[in-house]
């Protein structure tokens, strides 16, 4: 009975610690326009928020290596262990908010002197109790530890956000690690195939040059091209096994030869667009902004709990129990304890510490307010800076293209006068050199409108799982 009647107390106590002083958490307003810089042709109001990575990134060899990613990453599997240390502190202040219940037992046996004795009389001491109780629990009337409790809440929210921003630009780094690969393979490739045809080129001119219808300059040139394809050759090579490396390194594990890049960029299978959606909407589920304004809670938070310093803390002791001088009789009738000791504590003088905490607690809260709106104009400028280069990036595509096509005209046509006698051949190795620098340009532009589309997806907060 006494047991259900201190639980009833202490849980009515609780009720009561309902409140906080906590000031209201109120998102700040965007500090961009609502409108991108450049007008979206398709005015969805969809994002690419809305699209799972996989509805992106469709290629099956690119999606089997960001899966191999998603499992490897120390990264990533650092920013969910955060996830999980958040949550257990989160767990450790919320159960401050209710009694912690102990039971107890103790014995003890000792001897008095003899002064302290009187005669006849056992000099022997013994003394048992056991019972439960709680120790030095707060009355939370100011809402002190529930405003901790809602800071260490606003912490683990802040923590899974920023692992949600982790697995994102895993995501993007990820594709643009593969989409790298293979662009450069596509440039080995193209080295190749031109180291090849250049040297057809020099052994026909040296040939040429031996029978005195060519002159040592026209065979310099032909050379010079030959070694400068041979040397693009050597340094592809080199930057295809740096990409691999590079590529190994961002999933955390190796990657299959059957999940690389085959085929080059042509083959690459991504989205060809994203939906930007409207800033209000891309910019508020942001990962990093959302993370932002947590902290931002949490900071209110803190303030709850720097005002509650100034106003009386209650305490509460209670315990019941048994008491007996024997332990044979420990639990017999009539040995029954109880005892309550609540303990106010009033603040009259700390040297100002009281006032400097809510001071800096009130610092810490504009310094989120700060935090917030840099994110949201960091984000701005992200998402702006894709579509800027989205707008055009087609436009680009399509002029290298019709370049290469040019080019490659240029140089049959070069090809037919040289054999007829008509140009030097000069004018062919300069049509051969234009050719190969407009293919290069081309395979540049493809990574780019790549690249761009997973950047992209990343700054739009791209709809990535929530962390595991």
């Amino acid at each position: 009975m006494l047991v259900r009647n201190l639980t009833l107390s202490l849980l009515a106590a609780t009720a009561l610690s309902a409140c906080t002083l906590a000031p209201k958490t109120v998102r700040p307003a965007l500090a961009v326009d609502n409108a991108w810089p450049i007008a979206q042709a398709n005015g969805s109001a969809t994002s690419a928020a809305d699209l799972a990575w996989r509805e992106v990134f469709i290629d099956p060899r690119l999606q089997g290596v960001i899966d191999l990613a998603l499992s490897n990453n120390r990264d990533l599997r650092v920013a969910v262990l955060n996830i999980e240390r958040a949550r257990a502190q989160y767990r450790i202040q919320r159960a401050a908010l209710v009694p912690g219940v102990d039971a107890t037992a103790t014995g003890a046996r000792g001897q008095n002197s003899a002064a302290q004795t009187q005669p006849g009389v056992s000099r022997d001491v013994e003394a048992y109790t056991a019972g439960v109780g709680v120790t030095a629990w707060e009355l939370d009337l100011f809402g002190r530890v529930r405003s901790l409790k809602d800071a260490a809440l606003q912490s683990y929210l802040s923590t899974r956000e920023t692992s949600r921003s982790v697995q994102i630009s895993l995501i993007a780094q990820t594709a643009n690690s593969w989409l790298a690969l293979a662009a450069d393979q596509d440039l080995l490739a193209l080295a190749q195939e031109t180291l090849r045809t250049r040297e057809e080129s020099l052994k026909l001119i040296r040939s040429r040059f031996d029978a005195g219808a060519a002159n040592q300059l026209d065979l310099r040139q032909a050379e010079t091209l030959a070694e400068t394809a041979r040397s693009d050759v050597a340094t592809y090579v080199a930057q295809v096994e740096q990409d691999k490396n590079a590529l190994r390194l961002v999933v955390g594990a190796d990657v299959p030869a059957d999940l690389l890049p085959a085929g080059g960029l042509v083959t690459a299978q991504i989205l060809p667009d994203l939906p930007p959606g409207i800033p209000s909407d891309v910019l508020t589920r942001r990962p990093d902004v959302l993370a932002a304004e947590h902290d931002l809670a949490g900071a209110n938070a803190n303030i709850g709990a720097a005002r509650a310093a100034f106003f009386p803390s209650i305490s509460l002791t209670a315990s019941t129990g048994v008491a007996s001088g024997s332990l044979s009789s420990l639990f017999d009738s009539g040995n029954g304890t109880w005892s309550f000791a609540p303990r106010i504590s009033l603040p009259i003088f700390a040297g100002g510490a009281n006032v400097a905490n809510l001071d800096s607690a009130k610092a810490s809260r504009d310094i989120a307010v700060a935090n917030y709106e840099k994110a949201v104009q960091t984000a701005f400028r992200e998402v702006s800076d894709g579509l800027a280069v989205q707008s055009t990036i087609q436009d680009r595509v399509g002029s290298q293209e019709r370049l290469v096509a040019a080019a490659n005209d240029s140089v049959r046509l070069s090809r037919a006068r040289y054999g007829a006698g008509i140009d030097s051949s000069l004018t062919l190795l300069d049509a051969q050199r234009t050719l190969y620098t407009a293919q290069q340009g081309l395979i540049g532009a493809r990574l780019a409108r790549a690249t761009n589309l997973a950047t992209l997806y990343k700054s739009l907060g791209g709809g990535a799982p929530a962390a595991r």
